[in-house]
C-alpha cells in the first residue's frame, strides 16, 4: 500500500468512493465499520443495496455530481435494519476528471452529546441541595397537615376535601423523596456486568407491565464485552428509557428496537480525577412513537423538563445521573415517528 492509500485508510471517519451507477470502488476501515461489512462485501455495491430505499445520501451525490462542486448536509438519517441507527453529517466531493463522488461521513458530532450531558449534572447536584432543605423544612410541616386532615375527615360526613388534602401531601412528599435519590454519587455494587443481561431483564419487566402491547426488536452484538457497573442501577436506566418508549408508542403498530455495538475510538475525561475513560459500548433504545420536540432536546435531560401531562421530569434525570456515575454519557436524537436514547459506557477493565 503506498503513502497516499494509507492516508484515508488511516482517518476515523468514513470515506467511500461511488461511481457514476453509484457503485462503490473504495471503502476505508471506518466505512466497513459504519455499515457493519467488510470490504469485499461493500466493493461494486450499489448505495441502494447498503442503504434503504430513498436514502438522503444518494441525493446529496446526485448534487454533487450536478453542480460540480462540494456539497454538504448536517443530519443525514442513514439507518439501516442491519447495523442500526446512523445520524451523520455529510460531504460528497466530484473528483476531477471522472465521474467518481468521494464521501466523508461525520456520526453526530461528540462534543453536541458531551455538551447536552455534562449540563445537566450540576443541575442535578442542585437539585439535591434544594431537595435537602425541602425535606427539613417541608416535610415536618407536611406530617402536620396531613395528620390535621385525618382529624378532620374523622369529624366531618363530606370527607371529598381531607381525602384531597391527604392525597396531595403525600405526592408532595414523594417528589421530595425522589428528588432526594439524586444525592447518592456512587453506585452500591460496582463489577463486571453483562449488558445484555441487563436489557433482558428491562425487556421482561417491561413485557410483564407497561409494554405489554409493544413489539420488541434486538440486534445484539454477542461478542461486547462486560461493562463496569452496578447491576441494578443499570437495569434502572433502561427501564427507564423503555418506559419512555412505550409511553410514546402510538396506539398501534408499536415498536421498541433495542440494539448493541461496540464502538472503539469514543473517549471522554468523566473518570475520576478527570482521567480519560473510553466508551466503547453503544447501547440505543428506539421508538416508533410520537418523538420529542426539538426545542425540548438540549434540556431534555434536565430535571423537571417532561413531555407527559402530570409528568415530573425526573426520570430521564435519573437516567443521565446514573448514567454519569458509571462514567458515561447518554444522548437523545427525536424526529416524528423515531426517537433514539443512546448510552455509551466503560468496558470492566477500563475502570477496574
Amino acid at each position: 500500500m503506498n503513502f497516499e492509500s494509507q492516508i484515508p485508510a488511516a482517518l476515523p471517519m468514513p470515506i467511500l468512493v461511488v461511481d457514476r451507477e453509484l457503485r462503490l470502488v473504495f471503502a476505508n476501515p471506518a466505512t466497513e465499520q459504519f455499515f457493519a461489512r467488510s470490504e469485499s462485501l461493500l466493493i461494486t455495491r450499489s448505495l441502494d443495496e447498503i442503504l434503504p430505499p430513498g436514502s438522503p445520501l444518494a441525493a446529496l451525490i446526485g448534487q454533487a455530481r450536478e453542480r460540480n462542486a462540494t456539497v454538504s448536509e448536517r443530519g443525514l438519517d442513514l439507518s439501516g435494519p442491519r447495523y442500526g441507527e446512523r445520524i451523520a453529517d455529510a460531504i460528497a466531493t466530484p473528483l476531477p476528471g471522472n465521474a467518481l463522488v468521494i464521501v466523508t461521513l461525520l456520526e453526530t458530532t461528540l462534543a453536541l452529546r458531551i455538551e447536552r450531558q455534562l449540563h445537566p449534572r450540576d443541575a442535578v447536584r442542585s437539585m439535591h441541595g434544594m431537595a435537602s432543605v425541602l425535606a427539613h423544612e417541608i416535610k415536618n410541616p407536611l406530617a402536620g397537615i396531613r395528620g390535621a386532615a385525618q382529624l378532620l375527615e374523622d369529624q366531618i360526613d363530606d370527607k371529598t376535601l381531607p381525602q384531597l388534602i391527604c392525597a396531595e401531601t403525600d405526592r408532595i412528599r414523594a417528589l421530595i423523596d425522589r428528588m432526594e435519590t439524586f444525592g447518592d454519587t456512587q453506585t452500591s455494587r460496582r463489577g463486571a456486568v453483562n449488558i445484555h443481561e441487563v436489557l433482558g431483564r428491562a425487556r421482561s419487566l417491561a413485557e410483564a407491565g407497561f409494554a405489554r402491547r409493544a413489539r420488541f426488536r434486538e440486534n445484539f452484538d454477542p461478542s461486547l464485552p462486560p461493562v463496569a457497573g452496578d447491576f441494578d442501577r443499570l437495569v434502572q436506566v433502561f427501564v427507564n428509557l423503555v418506559s419512555n418508549a412505550a409511553e410514546a408508542m402510538p396506539e398501534r403498530g408499536g415498536e421498541i428496537a433495542l440494539f448493541t455495538r461496540y464502538r472503539p475510538g469514543v473517549r471522554l475525561g468523566t473518570g475520576a480525577g478527570g482521567t480519560r475513560v473510553s466508551l466503547p459500548i453503544e447501547v440505543t433504545v428506539q421508538d416508533n412513537g410520537v418523538g420529542v420536540a426539538a426545542e425540548l432536546l438540549p434540556q431534555i435531560f434536565d430535571p423537571f423538563v417532561t413531555t407527559k401531562a402530570g409528568g415530573t421530569g425526573l426520570g430521564l434525570a435519573l437516567v443521565a445521573k446514573i448514567v454519569g456515575d458509571h462514567a458515561g454519557i447518554v444522548e437523545c436524537e427525536s424526529v416524528p415517528g423515531r426517537t433514539v436514547f443512546r448510552v455509551l459506557l466503560p468496558k470492566a477493565e477500563e475502570t477496574a
